[in-house]
């Protein structure tokens, strides 16, 4: 059975506002704009029947996921697996001066003591393996992060990491997404 998933990504943290990447810090706030784009982003999401939100559990995911989760009187779930990914050294640096290094990188490729785009592929296919079922006029909303947000579109689709898209969303963007089960996927040959 397939999962329709609404995956939505953080707001404008202060270190997006600042230029600065951020990976996996784990206490980084939203700026007043971010807040903003969280409470927008509630407000598209009022209509939907929602089963579920889930959130990485760093900071920025938290406070865009609290306003989804309050206008559908649910509780914020978290999971470590929906974290950005871990740019290592890198964090905090100025994301001008990796930027070109990073778009160019491929699937395997990781920054000094970071994580590949890979290994996020992974826990994002983890993520959707294990999330429980629910019924099928419902959706799971997932506030995440950029690079793992193109992990999870992919992981759902039944692309290979190799596949996933090159472009991030952004802040406060949802992207809706239909999650395949491993025997809709045998059954198509994926």
């Amino acid at each position: 059975m397939a999962t329709n998933l609404l995956l939505v990504r953080h707001g404008e943290s202060t270190w997006n506002a600042a230029g600065r990447l951020q990976g996996a810090t784990a206490d980084v706030p939203l700026t007043r704009r971010g807040h903003r784009q969280a409470r927008a982003a509630a407000g598209r999401l009022a209509g939907e029947r929602v089963a579920a939100v889930w959130s990485s559990d760093l900071l920025r995911c938290l406070q865009t996921a609290e306003p989804i989760a309050a206008r559908h009187r649910l509780p914020v779930r978290t999971s470590a697996l929906l974290r950005e990914q871990c740019h290592g050294s890198w964090e905090g640096g100025p994301f001008s001066r990796y930027e070109p290094e990073i778009l160019a990188a491929g699937p395997d490729w990781a920054p000094p003591g970071g994580e590949s785009a890979r290994e996020v592929y992974a826990r994002a296919a983890r993520f959707l393996a294990e999330l429980p079922p629910i019924d099928e006029d419902a959706v799971v909303v997932v506030v995440s992060h950029g690079e793992t947000i193109r992990a999870l579109m992919a992981a759902a689709t039944g692309m290979p990491a190799e596949g996933m898209a090159r472009t991030i969303v952004r802040g406060g963007e949802v992207v809706p997404v239909v999650a395949r089960s491993a025997v809709e996927e045998a059954q198509l040959g994926v």
